[in-house]
């Protein structure tokens, strides 16, 4: 009997959810509002029904013993059954003030819950009486969280260690509480989204929260782990989670044990998701992309941090750019885009046309060259990088040698062979006197590499200067 049972619950759970669970029994709410008489009917208060339904006399509700199966006959076991489930269906009932509910409500509803997930067991597999039976504990699981979750007046603002939650007034009932890592029924329920780090949970589970937010991670420790994977093992973690100290195992007994590709240490199913990102260490030694699985802190941490121009490629790994063309090109970019900047910074037409916001998400690119941010690695990979700098590289440089008088009067005439257009420091033929910043041709500069005229100039104009000249 017990195998056969089992059998029927596993194929019958394909279409039906319990509230907790993971599928919805859409055919049985399509069969529910087909027959909306047989379920939302005019019904008496269940615990006024008295003799009418053959209950005790004066109305009283049966306590849990009379309701014990081995107590009844099979007649009076199903008369009693059925007013259970029907509780929380007649709406007489059921709008009374929050206020006064009490215990023994919600004991009844427990007990013909209980009831409906035997008898779904019991009856033939996909019958009417199934069927119907599924709907009724949809509906009694949805009271049975209302009355846990009264509707009330929460604060729209909570803060909690330097979290700030802020109420959500979304309906959606596609997110999973952080804390107790169980959906979010936005319907009936009220939940909060921290503001910082996006951590969500129900409003009943935030003085549960021992995590602090990971945006006040980020403002103190703004640097990455750029170990790949340092795991230290489960024994120096006394084997237990590294965040909440719940005991696991790499048996999963008492809770599986899974490993943060990101720290290298092991937690819980609680506070590890198996969910993946890109991880820092492994782009930067391997040039590797491929989204590793983390926990849930530092999925946030990493999210958060990805904007962030923390990497200094040169220093961390400057083989990188011998093996990774596309280094090299977006490092000249950004060079070529901090030799024009003095142009526009001193543009009266540049500056009203705002051209340098156009990097306004990739601030960095006009202060330094050697800076990055794991998003700027991700999208060089991806080639996105370069499609888009070349493009602003080509507006700016439109701008200086064509667009603007005054910037191309900032140009340069090659000193060395006094011929050929004018020139800027941007050019891909020219080089720049590191001393003097004077531009000249390439071949024209490496020809005469030992002597640059601009510095010979000043350099004589320095020795003929009167001396009280030559100290300023």
């Amino acid at each position: 009997m017990h195998n056969v049972q089992s059998v029927q619950h596993q194929s019958y759970t394909d279409e039906i959810v319990l509230f907790e669970g993971r599928q919805w029994d859409v055919a049985g709410e399509m069969e529910y509002h087909e027959r909306p008489a047989s379920f939302r009917q005019a019904r008496l208060n269940p615990f006024d029904r008295g003799e009418e339904e053959g209950g005790p006399p004066g109305g009283k509700t049966p306590s849990r013993d009379e309701l014990r199966p081995e107590l009844f006959s099979s007649k009076s076991r199903n008369q009693s059954l059925d007013r259970a489930m029907d509780l929380g269906l007649a709406e007489d009932h059921f709008s009374r003030p929050v206020g006064s509910f009490v215990a023994s409500d919600i004991e009844q509803l427990k007990m013909a819950i209980e009831e409906c997930k035997r008898l779904i067991l019991e009856l033939p597999e996909h019958s009417e009486r199934q069927k119907d039976t599924v709907v009724k504990l949809i509906h009694l699981r949805l009271k049975l969280q209302e009355l846990k979750d009264p509707e009330e007046d929460e604060p729209n603002l909570r803060v909690l260690l330097e979290h700030r939650f802020s109420k959500e007034k979304s309906k959606s009932v596609k997110q999973t509480c952080d804390k107790c890592s169980t959906i979010i029924w936005g319907l009936i329920q009220t939940w909060y989204t921290c503001t910082g780090c996006y951590y969500r949970c129900h409003s009943k589970c935030l003085n549960l929260i021992n995590k602090p937010c990971v945006r006040s991670k980020v403002s103190h420790q703004s640097e990455y782990e750029l170990s790949i994977c340092p795991e230290i093992g489960l024994d120096r973690q006394d084997y237990r989670c590294a965040e909440c100290r719940m005991p696991v195992s790499l048996r999963g007994m008492p809770s599986e044990a899974r490993q943060c590709d990101y720290t290298g240490q092991y937690y819980c199913s609680t506070c590890h998701w198996n969910d993946t990102a890109v991880i820092p260490a492994r782009v930067i030694h391997n040039w590797e992309f491929e989204p590793r699985k983390v926990c849930r802190s530092s999925m946030r941490y990493l999210a958060l941090m990805i904007p962030r121009p923390v990497l200094k490629l040169r220093e961390v790994n400057p083989l990188l750019f011998n093996f990774v063309e596309e280094l090299v090109e977006i490092r000249k970019l950004r060079q070529d885009i901090l030799l024009m900047k003095p142009y526009f910074i001193t543009c009266k037409e540049a500056m009203e046309a705002r051209l340098l916001l156009q990097l306004h998400d990739r601030q960095h690119f006009v202060e330094n060259n050697d800076m990055y941010s794991l998003q700027d690695l991700i999208d060089i990979s991806s080639g996105r990088l370069s499609c888009s700098l070349t493009e602003i590289h080509t507006t700016f440089a439109k701008h200086i040698k064509l667009d603007c008088d005054r910037c191309q009067a900032k140009g340069f005439v090659c000193e060395l062979c006094k011929e050929g257009d004018i020139l800027f420091p941007f050019d891909s033929h020219t080089s720049v006197c590191h001393d003097c910043s004077a531009v000249f041709h390439r071949d024209c500069f490496y020809d005469n590499s030992t002597t640059c005229p601009k510095c010979a100039r000043m350099t004589e104009r320095k020795h003929d200067d009167p001396p009280y000249l030559k100290d300023k």
